[in-house]
């Protein structure tokens, strides 16, 4: 069958849509703001043989955009070998274990077969960033774990809702070691109803176009996807390029993790090697193997950011196995900063090592951390125990044409901080600052973005926080000469005394009082090119503004 160009685009359009649609239902009926506010999520349309991605919503996480295709692919295979169950209609999947395609404990995945005339046509799914699923500390981010048993409940692939009703004994078991159990339902609710919208909308789109037409679209978006690509890889020189990102501290032991890169370019193709980076570590700072290869991907996918989403897109692309290091985590490893901290480590580790051949596309390192700050207490007021999770923006790094975005989202999502509004009337906190961290991007002849500095108060009971962010020993790295970006900042503020946590970025348990505050100061972004060249007019209106 051949199918010509116009209908070829509009199906495209059409699978996209029906990805941004559950976005968009997914976001707007949950009850978590890290969801509901800060779209910390993503849904898509997998391949009913091997998972492969068909299509991701524009507003979802790009972190996920491998590991959903993993946890598919591995859901799909565990049917077929018969240790997890069979699907039936209307059935959803619920599993978050990082070593089946997962990234941490809260990124909770849901997985439901899409039937045509009986038969599989394809698997939609979604994944949610829960506030908590249990473990030593409030909000999953226990910065000095040593197995994944301590960071919280670990879901196998198993059907939550069977033929389309909620199974209330496996619900009843998740609620029991999750914290403020009472208002997950609101969030599960919200996923499954996401994946819903997107049957409908798929159902649609399909009855339009007919089945094989539709199959034949995905098949073609696929190979050109691979084609282009292919095409662009070829800007690169054939040849070998290097690079090391440094991670703070694994949180137990207090010394730097090394990534080490070594990428091999031949034609149409690019080989990504880890195999010398350090060993696992004892720490939450491993990361699944699922986690690392999403991270290649995204990377690549802000170089060439015109290539459409679509497993095609990562065939050029071979990433090593790096077996025997921190990036390859077995279990019973704990891997709760492998998906918002070590994936941008890795992501920064390929822009390094690229932007030498690459100076017009690859920008400075960017914050690479997503600030993960979680608070637990409980709330004398209202009589009830809370989660606050904050995460927070940063620097990104300057580029040949321009200085980099001020207090711009992770370089693994899209997802934004939580208006504070929001936060403070959820929780019992108070924000007295929210302001851009002045001085934070390193110079160039184009600087890096600021960061953001806030300051947020108990203001009543007591409580627990918890940290797991990164780059608080190495600033974001320049490029081509510019200078590195300020480094993470964490204080803890009891009257006339202030605690630094001991590995900078990361601590667990620490207790709050009414009247402490908490002070974070993200990373600014790298500058790019020598700072000796930058434009006087732009000095000048840094210093004008504040900004320098």
């Amino acid at each position: 069958m051949s199918i010509d160009p116009i209908t070829l685009s509009v199906i495209q359009a059409g699978l996209q849509q029906v990805c941004d649609e559950m976005d968009l239902s997914f976001s707007r009926a949950a009850f978590s703001p890290v969801i509901a506010e800060a779209n910390d999520r993503s849904d898509g349309i997998y391949d009913a043989k091997d998972g492969a991605l068909v299509a991701q919503g524009a507003g979802g996480l790009p972190v996920f955009v491998g590991t959903m295709q993993y946890s598919t692919r591995v859901l799909i295979e565990m049917i077929a070998a018969g240790t997890a169950a069979a699907p039936r209609p209307n059935d959803i999947y619920i599993v978050n274990d990082p070593y089946l395609g997962g990234t941490h404990l809260m990124d909770v995945r849901f997985a439901k077969p899409f039937y045509r005339g009986g038969k599989i046509f394809c698997w939609l799914s979604n994944t949610g960033h829960w506030p908590d699923t249990g473990g030593a500390v409030p909000g999953g981010f226990s910065a000095s774990a040593t197995s994944v048993e301590q960071e919280g409940l670990r879901l196998p692939p198993v059907r939550l809702f069977k033929e389309g009703v909620l199974d209330p004994e496996i619900y009843s078991i998740i609620c029991s070691n999750i914290r403020v159990a009472d208002q997950r339902i609101g969030d599960v609710k919200a996923q499954a109803a996401a994946l819903m919208v997107g049957e409908d909308r798929l159902n649609a789109l399909l009855d339009r176009y007919g089945d094989d037409v539709v199959q034949e679209a995905i098949a073609e978006l696929r190979r050109r996807a691979e084609t282009q690509m292919r095409k662009l890889i070829d800007e690169i020189p054939d040849g070998t390029y290097t690079s090391t990102a440094w991670i703070d501290s694994d949180g137990v032991v207090n010394e730097p993790l090394a990534i080490r890169l070594k990428i091999e370019k031949t034609a149409g193709h690019l080989q990504f090697d880890f195999s010398d980076s350090s060993p696992p570590c004892m720490g939450p700072m491993n990361s699944v193997l699922a986690t690392t290869l999403s991270s290649v991907y995204l990377a690549m996918r802000h170089i060439f950011p015109e290539v459409p989403i679509s497993a095609g897109a990562f065939a050029p692309l071979e990433v090593l196995r790096p077996t025997g290091t921190f990036l390859d985590a077995q279990y019973p490893r704990p891997v709760s900063g492998c998906a918002a901290e070590v994936s941008q480590r890795i992501a920064e580790a390929v822009f390094a090592a690229l932007v030498a051949p690459l100076p017009g596309r690859v920008t400075a390192a960017p914050a690479g951390t997503s600030g993960n700050f979680a608070l637990g207490g409980h709330d004398p007021e209202t009589g009830r125990d809370y989660v606050m999770y904050q995460l927070s923006g940063g620097g990104y790094g300057g580029n040949a044409d321009h200085d980099g975005i001020t207090n711009g989202c992770s370089t693994i999502g899209i997802s934004k901080a939580p208006p504070i509004e929001i936060m403070e009337q959820n929780f019992p906190v108070l924000y007295h600052r929210y302001a851009m961290r002045e001085g934070s991007g390193g110079a160039g002849m184009f600087r890096g973005g600021l960061g953001l500095e806030y300051e947020v108060e108990l203001r009543r009971g007591r409580a627990t926080a918890s940290f797991v962010m990164d780059h608080g020993r190495f600033g974001p790295q320049g490029a081509l000469g510019g200078a590195d970006g300020a480094v993470n900042e964490v204080e803890i503020k009891r009257g006339d005394k202030v605690y630094t946590p001991e590995h900078l970025s990361k601590e667990q348990d620490i207790a709050l009082s009414a009247g402490d505050r908490v002070c974070v100061r993200t990373p600014g972004g790298g500058g790019y090119g020598d700072p000796s060249k930058r434009d006087p007019e732009r000095i000048a209106v840094d210093k004008r503004l504040g900004r320098i």
